[in-house]
């Protein structure tokens, strides 16, 4: 069993079919841990799809339960802030991602991600951590 990040892009495929599904339930053998963002960001998705008519309410609602009682260890975000910032500005990439990130290398373990901008961003030499895409043969 290994210890992984995951963020929400890969959490709500837990919830709802669609590409990369198997391959992130898969995922669930493993340690898994999130900043609390976690929850606001899958919250967000399961609210956009709803407005967009691919969910119901009662699916929103289904989605949103099976996603709190989900096996991941989710860790505050508070103290992540500050090296989320460092790593946004050295990734230039938004600091809501580099919180993953952080945690991450606060836990010296990898991020899991179906974010196809952030897993092709280069981590730079002296992070204990890597950036893997859900459907790559990397993933543990």
């Amino acid at each position: 069993m290994t210890d992984l990040v995951i963020d929400a892009s890969v959490a709500i495929k837990w919830v709802i079919e669609e590409n990369g599904t198997r391959e992130a339930l898969a995922l669930r053998r493993h340690r898994l841990f999130a900043p609390d963002l976690l929850m606001a960001e899958c919250a967000n998705v399961l609210w956009k799809k709803t407005r967009r008519s691919e969910l119901s309410a009662d699916e929103a609602r289904l989605a949103a339960r099976l996603l709190e009682r989900a096996d991941v260890e989710l860790v505050p975000m508070r103290p992540l802030l500050e090296s989320a910032i460092a790593l946004a500005i050295a990734l230039d990439h938004p600091a809501y991602d580099c919180i993953y990130l952080a945690l991450a290398e606060d836990l010296s373990c990898d991020l899991v991600t179906a974010d196809r901008r952030l897993s092709t961003k280069p981590v730079s030499a002296g992070y204990k951590s890597k950036i893997l895409a859900l459907t790559t043969t990397e993933l543990p």
